[in-house]
């Protein structure tokens, strides 16, 4: 008769976890996810304000790169080729702290022969490179 009456000591503690709700909300997770990935990689179009932004006094001793309209490359007053800009910098900035560099570039330049300037001056050891422009024309 004892066969079928249990004791205290023939309890065991359930080792097995439903994984089952775990699935799903991870299921839901993934699709939420696999729906907003695409809409955070996408840009938006949007026409930027022009703001006025504080001057950069150039006085200093700061070192400016500036790009003309017939494409020659002034290095603060001296005249450098496209081919030599990075070997200047990097003699440079052997002998300084501050790896910052200005670019000004005549706005008739074309885009792409800015791009091998700003490639160049990458490669001459430059951490940070600004862009010096002008403030735009107030309608009166």
């Amino acid at each position: 008769m004892n066969r079928f009456r249990r004791t205290a000591s023939d309890h065991k503690p359930m080792a097995e976890i439903n994984v089952t709700p775990l699935v799903d909300v991870i299921l839901v997770l993934l699709i939420i996810f696999m729906v907003t990935a695409p809409m955070l990689q996408m840009g938006i179009d949007v026409n930027l304000p022009q703001v006025k932004s504080k001057s950069v006094d150039v006085t200093e001793e700061k070192l400016v790169l500036t790009i003309r309209s017939n494409q020659e490359i002034v290095l603060n007053r001296t005249r450098v080729t496209l081919a030599e800009l990075s070997d200047k910098l990097e003699a440079i900035f052997a002998n300084r702290i501050d790896r910052d560099v200005y670019l000004r570039a005549d706005k008739t330049v074309p885009y792409g022969f800015v791009v091998q300037v700003m490639a160049a001056v990458r490669k001459g050891g430059v951490d940070k490179l600004g862009m010096i422009t002008e403030p735009p024309e107030e309608e009166r």
